[in-house]
């Protein structure tokens, strides 16, 4: 018997069970929106990396505060003592937010995870964003804690503590956002590693150190530093009578740097996601 070329079947006259190849493929399922994937994301770094990151908030915290009695030998108050405090209560947020992100991000590129979040239906703004956000939530304890301990330490007085609920996140945001640039863009995971140290080493030394202290060139880099504006905003909260209007200008400094960061490290994923 005969067989027609599917070719020379007019258009629609294909038989039920087939498909023409030049036909479109079968549309997808339709693009999560941001927020509740941004929530879905969220919750599983938070549930992921509780049990191996707390731990490591322990080490971050108990370093700041060694960083502070260590100080508190060479500082006795004034501004100098509210710098270091400011700076060591920060560098709790650098230790999570920028090293360890930058390491994640950077062993999920070399261990193929981000092939898993392509295949989702997932924005990749969610994907950075509620990295980011697990990761900086684990540094609220120990901030509050290293606040706390550092005001009683050199006699500063607690009750503007209150402000670490605006410094956390945009500080957190800003730090966070350069980690996971960092770790989506250096070429191998040994490297995103090295990075994420070399700027917490950078957070300990411009954040913790009185500016006043600081040559002049380094004292520039100090002012490129995101998490700087917060340490900033949060030292001028020691003082008996704050000037608000300038830990607003810090704390907008810090929220704006850490929009851009954020948007950095989205592009970085959607560039290395597609390699």
């Amino acid at each position: 018997m005969s067989t027609v070329p599917a070719e020379a079947l007019p258009t629609g006259a294909l038989p039920a069970t087939g498909r023409d190849a030049r036909d479109p493929a079968a549309p997808l399922a339709p693009r999560a929106r941001l927020l509740p994937a941004l929530a879905a994301v969220y919750r599983a770094q938070l549930s992921r990396a509780r049990v191996a990151r707390i731990p490591l908030l322990f080490v971050a915290t108990f370093q700041s505060i060694g960083i502070m009695v260590l100080m508190r030998g060479v500082v006795d108050g004034g501004s100098e003592a509210r710098a270091v405090v400011a700076g060591s209560t920060v560098l709790v947020v650098a230790f999570v937010a920028l090293n360890l992100l930058a390491q994640y991000f950077g062993q999920l590129r070399a261990g193929g995870g981000l092939d898993h979040y392509a295949t989702l239906p997932v924005p990749p703004a969610a994907v950075v964003l509620g990295a980011a956000g697990a990761y900086a939530s684990f540094t609220v304890p120990g901030t509050v804690v290293t606040a706390v301990a550092g005001s009683v330490l050199f006699g500063l007085p607690l009750g503007h503590l209150w402000i670490l609920g605006a410094v956390v996140p945009l500080a957190g945001a800003a730090l966070a956002g350069l980690g996971a640039a960092l770790g989506l863009l250096a070429p191998r995971q040994e490297l995103a590693t090295l990075l994420g140290q070399l700027g917490m080493s950078a957070a300990l030394l411009l954040g913790v150190l009185p500016a006043e202290r600081l040559p002049g060139p380094i004292g520039w880099a100090r002012d490129l530093l995101p998490s700087t504006y917060g340490v900033e905003a949060l030292a001028r909260t020691f003082d008996p009578h704050p000037h608000w209007a300038a830990v607003a200008a810090d704390l907008a400094v810090c929220g704006a740097v850490g929009l851009a960061s954020l948007a950095v490290a989205t592009w970085a994923y959607r560039r290395a996601a597609v390699r």
